[in-house]
């Protein structure tokens, strides 16, 4: 195949801005579709074209299909790059692209049906040697089938939106009688989030790390894994921070499950990036899903193994083979991202609005990914997410100096955001030390966080009222004192 002349990118924010930039190292065009809300977003600034597809919300713009796909038979784009999010991981997106014979830049649609159905992924990963949870073979139709399968593995156990994704239609279980009650619950939202209520069942592993490898497969068989990423550091299903390697893995067990990766992905029949993501409990790796996608912590892989993934995502689907084999990458270093939401830093609310100041910080192994300038207007509408701090280093250690004084020289004024907490997290004992934080966690200190400061506010309260009682009590002393003082003068006048 030909290179690629014009490229549309199918989203917002920091991945289209990432995106045009490998565009333009290969010297492809570019084109931002965009809603009536981003239409001064720094990513329609820095593509060649751009065509607005609707108002502000994302089911009106970055989730109409056939909006996107008209612009890009409009402007002639050969390619769209689907990004993260919005319509990714949409089968039905990628049949009326492949339809149209417009590349996809990621995955066939038949295989993102197959690994975006969690259960026909989990038993396609049984099939092609990757360890799974333990749960059910299927989806649960009936609550009593649920409740079968949860007697027979043992609570608690976790069910899961077979259509799932983004920590979204995901309910633990702890006994029969709180799956009654969930059991309708987790259909209801599975069928108002995913348009499918199918819900199935596996083991709820009570202290697993997160842990993801990055893949990259061509059209020739040639498949790479680029190391692993520890994104344990969660919240309701969320990640806020990732790091990578995990240190937690001895290296024979990190090479074992890479291998088992590669073997897997080549066997399913997978092309371009996608993301193997496992739980990591008491020495055991268990299968959770695949994400045919690229994620949005991607350049923690690319740190450390030197790999530009979106530069090669483009040269797959432009039929190319990889630009490198396994033992061309020798991954080295650490590296660590950090997520900068706009949002109350205690509270976690969103908080859009204007961005008076950005001054990102720089220096050797400091990286910014962003789409937000001065005087930009953060949208309500869409994910909260507005920079990714990337830091890499020889070593772990050092990494987390840097990225100390990096968070410390981000300054973003005029919204709040979360890097107060990403400050309060590397200096964590349970992060700096060894890294043997589990994906229950964050949460976990969040909540002990919230009662230690509950108690200093019901303190300073308890002594803000002393003061104030004692201040009150001195000026009603002190008014007395006046007042006998006064009256002992007229007394001495009168005489």
């Amino acid at each position: 195949m030909a290179k690629f002349k014009k490229v549309l990118i199918a989203n917002r924010g920091e991945i289209a801005v990432r995106i045009i930039r490998a565009c333009k190292e290969l010297g492809i065009g570019t084109v931002a579709v965009h809603s009536t809300e981003d239409s001064q977003a720094m990513f329609v600034k820095l593509a060649d074209e751009s065509v607005c597809i609707g108002p502000a919300p994302a089911s009106e713009s970055y989730l109409d299909k056939s909006a996107i796909l008209s612009a890009a038979v409009i402007t002639g784009a050969e390619a769209i790059h689907p990004g993260y999010g919005f319509l990714s991981e949409k089968e039905d997106f990628v049949e009326m692209i492949e339809d149209h014979e417009i590349a996809f830049i990621g995955p066939s649609s038949k295989i993102i049906a197959s690994m975006g159905n969690k259960v026909e992924a989990k038993r396609t990963a049984a099939a092609n040697g990757l360890p799974v949870v333990p749960g059910s073979d299927g989806d649960c139709p009936t609550l009593d089938s649920a409740k079968s399968i949860a007697k027979k593995i043992g609570y608690p156990v976790i069910l899961k939106a077979r259509s799932g994704g983004g920590g979204k239609g995901i309910h633990m279980v702890a006994s029969e009688k709180e799956l009654c009650q969930k059991f309708p619950i987790a259909k209801a939202e599975a069928k108002a989030s995913f348009d499918d209520d199918a819900v199935y069942i596996e083991k709820f592993l009570t202290h697993p790390k997160h842990i993801e490898i990055q893949v990259l497969a061509d059209n020739y068989g040639n498949v790479v894994t680029l190391g692993e990423r520890d994104c344990s550091l969660q919240r309701k299903h969320q990640k806020v921070m990732e790091e990578a390697p995990a240190i937690v893995l001895p290296e024979k067990v990190r090479e074992d499950i890479c291998a088992k990766v590669r073997k897997a992905v080549r066997e399913i029949g997978y092309t371009n990036a996608g993301t193997i993501e496992f739980m990591y409990q008491d020495g055991k790796f268990y299968f959770m899903e695949m994400n045919t996608r690229l994620q949005v912590e991607h350049p923690i892989s690319e740190m450390i193994s030197g790999v530009d993934i979106v530069r090669e995502q483009l040269r797959i689907a432009m039929g190319e083979k990889l630009s490198v084999s396994q033992s061309d990458i020798k991954l080295r270093g650490h590296s660590i991202e950090f997520r900068i939401n706009a949002e109350d830093p205690d509270t976690f609310v969103p908080w859009p609005g204007k961005v008076e100041h950005f001054h990102t910080p720089g220096g050797l192994g400091v990286r910014v990914d962003s789409g937000v300038y001065d005087g930009y207007l953060i949208p309500s509408c869409y994910d909260s997410l507005i920079a990714k701090l990337i830091i890499f280093a020889d070593d772990r250690d050092t990494c987390l100096a840097r990225a100390k004084h990096a968070l410390d020289e981000f300054i973003i004024e005029g919204v709040r955001t979360n890097i107060a907490m990403h400050k309060e997290l590397i200096q964590q004992k349970d992060i700096v030390s060894d890294a043997k934080y589990d994906s229950t966690w964050l949460e976990k200190w969040i909540e002990k966080r919230n009662v230690e400061r509950a108690k200093q506010q019901e303190k300073q309260r308890k002594e803000d009222e002393r003061k104030a009682k004692a201040s009150a009590q001195k000026a009603k002393d002190d008014l007395k004192k006046l007042s006998s003082k006064g009256v002992q003068s007229v007394k001495k006048r009168t005489k």
